[in-house]
């Protein structure tokens, strides 16, 4: 028996059995490891580049904006002979109203949609869900740990237009 399957129904981070609760919990920690990294998570920019003397320029992209929800996309950018190469390439969907942050996928997978209940996927998805989240809290502490971060000074604002009435 390989080792991933004995411990594929634990946590990675403290080795208990894995619960929806738990995961949850997970997405709470993103958010707020999020938070420090982006001040403002209504993201009233496009793009941002973070700069530290001990680490490669952080990317953030804003992918999409809703009332309660953003999605971006956290990365190195890398020049190579074939293009630039983005690696890790994190995208991330922010629920400002619940406080949670989730990792929807790395990389060039996309990310899993339940057609239906009982959707034969849905343990893969959940398993790779630990995977991606544990990755991006782990990720987030580290970029913290070396100076990261988007504050109104390191970054470009998007004008917003005055709403009728203001």
């Amino acid at each position: 028996m390989q080792l991933d399957t004995i411990f594929a129904d634990r946590c990675p981070c403290c080795g208990k059995p894995r619960r929806i609760a738990h995961l949850l919990d997970l997405y709470e920690r993103n958010y707020r490891l999020l938070e420090r990294l982006v001040p403002e998570l209504e993201l009233p920019f496009e793009r941002a580049v973070s700069r530290s003397a001990s680490d490669l320029p952080l990317t953030l992209i804003v992918v999409e904006r809703a009332p309660y929800t953003a999605e971006l996309r956290l990365t190195y950018e890398f020049n190579t002979p074939e293009g630039k190469r983005l690696e890790p390439d994190m995208w991330i969907k922010i629920y400002r109203d619940a406080r949670v942050a989730e990792a929807l996928h790395c990389g060039r997978r996309l990310p899993w949609l339940a057609v239906e209940e009982g959707d034969p996927e849905a343990g893969r998805f959940l398993h790779d869900q630990w995977a991606r989240n544990h990755m991006l809290a782990k990720w987030l502490e580290y970029l913290l740990e070396h100076g990261h971060g988007f504050t109104v000074a390191a970054r470009p604002r998007i004008r917003i237009a005055d709403s009728p009435g203001a």
